[in-house]
């Protein structure tokens, strides 16, 4: 039976909106983890058969294939074809996806997962806010607008309701995030990061650094600072520190088949265990990973105990509280190096952001099984499960 193994991740450390990696085209940002995998990975990089990118806002910088351009721009082959996907928030978990699906039907051998986004510089919703402004109309289609009348699909709303619907407070809201900034804060500083991260070379007044450290982290948070930021909503349970944090940065994950492997004497990190992406309600919208990853969990013939650490993105607290709570999943084993809320939400490179995160999640305590999932616009979930070798 053929098998997908995941040789090496790399991520970028986020740069926050206008901050340090606000200078660098998204195209480098790309071209900065393709380089990455190549040079901390000793093969042939022309046996590369394909580059998934994921990027959701797909304009202006980050328009014309953002990934071909990361491919052109970068060390690899010209030769390498790419293609840039988008399934929202979930972009590059999905393009991890594809790629291993390419190699388990026998057709590749070797693909590049990746995703890219720059949120300064094509700022998040720009590519439809755009369009609107120049009179060309927006996603909502007379028969979409019958089925849903009146309805702008709003993660945010979709958020507050999840708060609704399971019972929790703002306090909750806030513990949670006061914790993701607090795991962040000791892995960072006791050099958990440092396997995924790769170094970019940034611009500064006082000359060029490299640039290593999430920048969103806030290493003096207190949970009577968290609590003090006012409402996104007045009458709501969010704000802006319960929610995740805009952010720039690249990721990549290459996988390979058994055959690649031995061609070209590479070492796996991980196996491919499982992967599964389902679609719910896209009102609410940000509730699916809970029913996707009990779905995921019957499949694979697996129960949430088997798991040893989660990965849930946080785009907003209520996310993965409503998932461990519908799941009866430990806190101790999700998100345990902090997540979106401290690290960041780069949209698009987000998949691949935290397979790179769980696999070093997974070297740090020792554990087998990993699960990913995140919330997607539109009511979608990718959940993807290996094992560490």
């Amino acid at each position: 039976m053929a098998e997908a193994y995941i040789v090496d991740a790399v991520r970028t450390a986020g740069g926050k909106r206008g901050g340090k990696l606000s200078g660098i085209h998204p195209v480098d940002l790309g071209a900065a983890v393709f380089d990455a995998i190549a040079d901390r990975n000793d093969f042939d990089t022309k046996a590369i058969e394909d580059v998934i990118t994921g990027c959701v806002s797909q304009g202006g910088q980050q328009s014309g294939d953002l990934g071909r351009n990361a491919v052109l721009a970068s060390n690899l082959p010209d030769s390498i074809p790419s293609v840039t996907i988008d399934r929202q928030c979930g972009s590059s978990q999905q393009a991890m996806m594809f790629a291993a699906q390419g190699i388990l039907s026998g057709t590749q051998d070797m693909v590049l997962a990746s995703g890219i986004e720059s949120m300064s510089r094509v700022p998040m919703g720009s590519t439809a806010m755009l369009y609107m402004k120049e009179g060309m109309g927006n996603y909502k289609s007379p028969r979409l607008e019958e089925k849903y009348p009146g309805i702008m699909f709003s993660q945010f709303m979709g958020a507050e309701m999840i708060v609704q619907k399971h019972g929790f407070t703002k306090d909750d809201l806030d513990a949670y995030a006061y914790e993701s900034h607090r795991r962040a804060k000791v892995a960072s500083e006791a050099g958990r990061f440092q396997r995924e991260i790769i170094g970019v070379e940034i611009e500064t007044p006082e000359g060029k650094q490299i640039h290593l450290v999430d920048e969103g982290i806030r290493f003096d948070a207190t949970l009577e600072g968290i609590a003090g930021v006012k409402l996104l909503q007045e009458g709501g349970s969010i704000t802006a520190a319960s929610a995740s944090q805009i952010c720039d940065g690249a990721s990549a994950v290459l996988i390979c088949s058994e055959q690649a492997l031995k061609d070209h004497g590479l070492t796996p990190r991980a196996r491919i265990h499982h992967v599964s992406v389902t679609a719910g309600d896209p009102v609410i919208m940000l509730e699916e990973p809970l029913f996707a990853t009990e779905k995921a969990l019957k499949r694979a013939g697996m129960k949430i105990e088997d798991i040893d650490a989660y990965e849930v993105n946080e785009a907003f607290a209520p996310v993965p509280l409503a998932w461990m709570k519908y799941l009866g999943a430990d806190h101790s084993r999700l998100n345990v190096h902090g997540g979106a809320i401290a690290l960041g939400h780069p949209l698009g490179a987000s998949g691949t952001k935290l397979m790179a995160t769980l696999l070093g999640v997974l070297d740090a305590t020792g554990g087998k099984y990993g699960l990913q999932t995140m919330c997607e616009g539109g009511g979608q979930a990718n959940v993807t499960i290996i094992e560490r070798l």
